[in-house]
């Protein structure tokens, strides 16, 4: 068999999903090659979307016209925003969703998407032509040519599975592995390594006496992903799982000791590096050797199984090990295991190889997304996937390529830690990463993003138009906090109510907000008004009148990098030829090629007198 498609992507984990519908959306023909079509965006780990700054991601991506959100609404079995006691800046959803569910309404989206065909096969090899890629061979012995191929292959290139001293080859567990890939980029001169990931046990909660856990409940009023006015799972009435939070203790800790010698981690069995952030439950006792307990959750898989996902728990320690220690639990003493946890060891492509369009800078019309690039999480997976296939799209068509700042979208963090600092460990993003953290709020991702999106082609006019609409909302509604007056005799119950000075004479809804307890909802209650607005144009006016001073700062400082983003560097610019510049720095410049003075300011190894030097050689 031999066809022509305009792109291929490889791989159907949540990058490569994302990539393939973004691509098939915007006109081009798609071919999604996977090995399992049961398996789309499969929760290997943790079956949930969302927390600290991927919040953020999934939002962004939905703004962009991205299904992640819409998916994890639809299948979720519990909601909440986390860091609600901090400044919106901190806010992140959180979903626990049903993965089973979660899978099939990927397949469902995929396969209902025009331009879009599936094919089930393992990719054995790429084809070239002057340098260029052209295409794909599986291993059945089909032949596809393209414009373009999106690699996203996950942890299954060169994967292999560890459970003590047991090893086999494998990208998930009961999942062949893919060979053969890795050694072609390799020998084109793409710069390879290993790395190390796990994924903790899943367990029988009928074997679990939960009587003797602390309950994790779930929002009250739960929120969901997407903009869209299409209610979640949990807000259309059905109720949200229950999650536990349970905890270890020295006995475990002892028991976990005892299979130390056995740890493909300690006998060097594994080679590749593992996520500081996200340790092993081994690697916690041993670098928090002073600590007798660390916290672990119990969370659902499904709302019609009993398997439920042990977090906290990941480990590559024997079997029999990992049983004991979990016995040793409060509330787990009798309990029976769906799956033992085990630890992953991968390749991984360097990514300061890449382009801010994840095209590859050493093969041309090559795309990579996800953990290919040596990045963990959904989240960061599914959002390098959407900008991975927007840019195929837009350079096999001859458009301009669509890249976000850092001032623009966690993704545009992302992506440009990626190629300017590379990574050491599996890159996942932390809101400490954003400097622009105020401005790149979860409630804001559509305001950021849509018009750019409905701009390059992606964004549908119906969501353009809803998103238009509501910021007309915001606009009129801010208008009138900042003109409406309100007197003492209408507000002064209220504010007494909430521990705030009353008032002698008239003052501005605006004014009134910005104390730190007053909302904005409430106070207009007690004014007369006209329109009635939506919860979620409400709160957005209520974050630009009391952090008015942050968002203003930090714009101010955003205003003046862009000026350094718009010095643009030369793709084949000889460093070599400006004096001055320290022999770290022309290294760097030449190992990273930054695009601009600001992406080289941000290299480590680049000073900022290199940078002086460069805006003086630029005329700056």
């Amino acid at each position: 068999m031999e066809k022509r498609y305009d792109i291929i992507v490889v791989g159907g984990g949540h990058a490569g999903c994302e990539a393939a519908v973004a691509a098939a959306r915007m006109g081009s023909s798609v071919l999604l090659i996977t090995m399992d079509m049961t398996a789309f965006a499969k929760m290997s780990c943790n079956p949930a979307i969302g927390g600290i700054a991927k919040g953020q991601i999934v939002r962004e991506i939905d703004a962009l016209g991205g299904c992640t959100g819409l998916v994890t609404d639809a299948s979720t079995l519990q909601f909440r925003t986390l860091n609600r006691s901090k400044g919106p800046a901190m806010w992140s959803p959180r979903a626990q969703c049903d993965k089973m569910q979660f899978s099939a309404l990927w397949r469902k989206t995929l396969e209902n998407t025009s331009n879009l065909r599936i094919y089930a096969d393992s990719a054995t090899s790429f084809l070239f032509e002057n340098a260029k890629i052209t295409g794909v061979k599986t291993l059945t012995g089909a032949i596809f040519h393209s414009q373009a191929v999106i690699l996203t292959a996950g942890t299954f290139l060169g994967g292999k599975l560890f459970i003590g001293r047991t090893s086999f080859e494998g990208g998930r567990i009961g999942e062949k592995s893919s060979f053969g890939l890795t050694e072609q980029l390799t020998g084109l001169g793409i710069a390879t390594a290993r790395m190390k990931t796990g994924t903790p046990p899943r367990i029988d909660i009928s074997s679990v006496d939960t009587s003797r856990l602390l309950p994790q409940e779930g929002d009250p009023d739960p929120d969901r992903f997407s903009f869209l006015p299409i209610p979640s799972a949990v807000q259309g009435g059905r109720p949200q799982m229950q999650c536990y939070i349970l905890h270890t203790s020295e006995k475990v800790h002892d028991v976990l000791r005892s299979g130390f010698g056995e740890s493909p981690l300690f006998t060097g069995m594994i080679h590749g590096i593992g996520p500081r952030y996200c340790p092993s439950i081994e690697d916690k006792i041993r670098t928090f050797a002073d600590k007798d307990s660390h916290q672990l959750f119990l969370e659902p898989e499904g709302r019609d199984t009993n398997e439920y996902y042990l977090q906290g728990f990941s480990s590559s320690l024997p079997l029999r090990v990992q049983i004991e220690a979990m016995h040793q639990i409060e509330g787990l003493e009798h309990v029976e295991i769906y799956r033992p946890a085990y630890a992953v060891e991968y390749d991984y492509f360097d990514p300061v190889q890449l382009q801010a369009t994840m095209e590859s800078r050493v093969v041309e019309n090559l795309y990579l997304a996800g953990q290919v690039n040596g990045t963990t999480g959904y989240e960061e997976a599914a959002a390098q996937g959407i900008i991975a296939g927007m840019n195929a799209h837009l350079k096999i068509h001859g458009k301009d390529p669509f890249i976000l700042r850092r001032d623009q979208a966690y993704i545009g963090v992302l992506i440009d830690d990626l190629i300017t600092k590379g990574v050491d460990e599996p890159y996942r993003m932390f809101t400490s990463r954003a400097e622009y953290r105020i401005l790149l709020r979860q409630d804001n991702a559509d305001l950021r993003l849509t018009a750019l999106s409905h701009e390059a082609g992606l964004c549908s006019e119906e969501r353009y138009a809803l998103t238009m609409k509501k910021y007309e909302d915001v606009a009129a509604l801010q208008s009138f906090a900042e003109s409406k007056k309100v007197r003492a005799e209408q507000i002064n119950d209220y504010l007494t109510s909430v521990g705030e000075a009353p008032i002698t004479d008239s003052k501005k809804v605006a004014d009134l907000v910005s104390r730190p307890s007053v909302r904005l909802a409430d106070v207009l209650q007690n004014v007369p008004r006209g329109t009635l607005y939506p919860k979620e144009v409400v709160e957005s006016v209520e974050i630009a009148i009391k952090y008015k001073g942050y968002i203003d700062r930090e714009n101010q400082q955003a205003e003046k990098i862009l000026r350094l983003e718009n010095l643009k560097i030369p793709a084949d610019f000889d460093f070599d030829t400006v004096s001055g510049l320290s022999i770290e720095c022309r290294q760097k410049l030449k190992r990273y090629r930054p695009s601009s003075i600001a992406q080289a300011s941000r290299i480590s190894g680049v000073s900022p007198s290199d940078i002086s030097v460069l805006l003086v050689y630029f005329g700056r």
